[in-house]
């Protein structure tokens, strides 16, 4: 970490924070299916990402003949969960409002932890414990007030905290197969798997892989652009010069940003039991965040400093 980067650092923190909050507008504008929506961003992120990997095709070759029969078995599964990941959370914004559905999703960190506790025997502080609790709280605020409005906004908060269950069990086998492959690979191998999942997925339920209205054609590449390449992309660079603790909390901002766009494109108003939930859940996630000090089994050959983007 000692060489000088080209570009700020905490500048670029900014600008990929600001990207990926406008993933949940630009899936919003689509008003093709959930499905197709995942899948047009996936393949046009695929397509984006073959030239920098024909660049390092070495490090690839090198990271593809290292991997296992078991590490592609777990690809595929992460592959199908991230897949469908992004169904349920596009699905949400259907039934719930953007602010809603950012701020569950948000939840990702807790089911990632906890499932660390399960797999890789980590410990967990009392403050971590302390912030799991109050995020728990704090949805549960948001669940109850959007109750009242209608079952079917709940249904919505919902799929965005299965979507979070969803994206964790991602985040958990990449932990495990990045031991031996490079984080640029092995995104790549699942977002390979993930886009032949939801074309498949599409056309089993009788969709047209094609799109119902012209314009949605730009929004699948301003998904694939912005909060993909410009957004998570970002983050897995900035790893290296910006602490992991300060990246995972910033992350959360994607919940404000997002609710501000919403605002400004779709006229969303955020009520006050919104408000008051998200402070009390984000603040839960920082806290469990910023105080999760992982003591995982020894792994001498886990590369350090590397972040999964999706």
């Amino acid at each position: 970490m000692s060489d000088k980067p080209a570009f700020p650092p905490y500048l670029a923190l900014l600008i990929a924070v600001v990207s990926v909050s406008s993933s949940a507008v630009f899936v919003k504008l689509s008003s093709s299916s959930p499905g197709l929506t995942a899948s047009f961003r996936l393949l046009f992120t695929v397509v984006l990402m073959v030239p920098f990997l024909l660049s390092i095709r070495s490090t690839v070759l090198r990271s593809l003949a290292s991997l296992n029969k078991r590490d592609y078995w777990l690809c595929l599964v992460s592959g199908i969960a991230l897949a469908f990941h992004f169904v349920t959370w596009f699905a949400s914004f259907q039934y719930t409002s953007v602010a809603s559905s950012v701020v569950f999703v948000s939840l990702q960190p807790l089911f990632t932890f906890i499932g660390s506790i399960w797999i890789f025997k980590e410990s967990m502080s009392r403050n971590s414990w302390l912030g799991g609790i109050l995020a728990i709280i704090g949805s549960i605020v948001i669940g109850w007030g959007d109750f009242s409005s209608g079952t079917s906004i709940l249904f919505g908060d919902f799929l965005a905290l299965f979507s979070a269950f969803l994206v964790s069990i991602y985040w958990l086998i990449g932990q495990h197969v990045r031991t031996r492959a490079d984080s640029a690979t092995y995104t790549f191998l699942v977002y390979s798997i993930s886009t032949i999942a939801l074309f498949v997925y599409v056309l089993s339920g009788g969709g047209s892989i094609l799109s119902p209205q012209p314009i949605d054609w730009l929004w699948f590449v301003c998904l694939a652009i912005f909060p993909t390449l410009l957004g998570h992309s970002i983050f897995n660079w900035v790893i290296r010069w910006i602490p992991a603790s300060v990246l995972s909390v910033s992350i959360l901002g994607e919940a404000v940003g997002s609710s501000i766009l919403a605002y400004f494109v779709f006229g969303e108003i955020v009520s006050f039991q919104q408000v008051t939930g998200g402070i009390v859940l984000l603040t839960g996630i920082v806290l469990f965040t910023v105080n999760h000090n992982p003591v995982p089994k020894p792994n001498k050959s886990k590369r350090a400093g590397e972040c999964i983007p999706y």
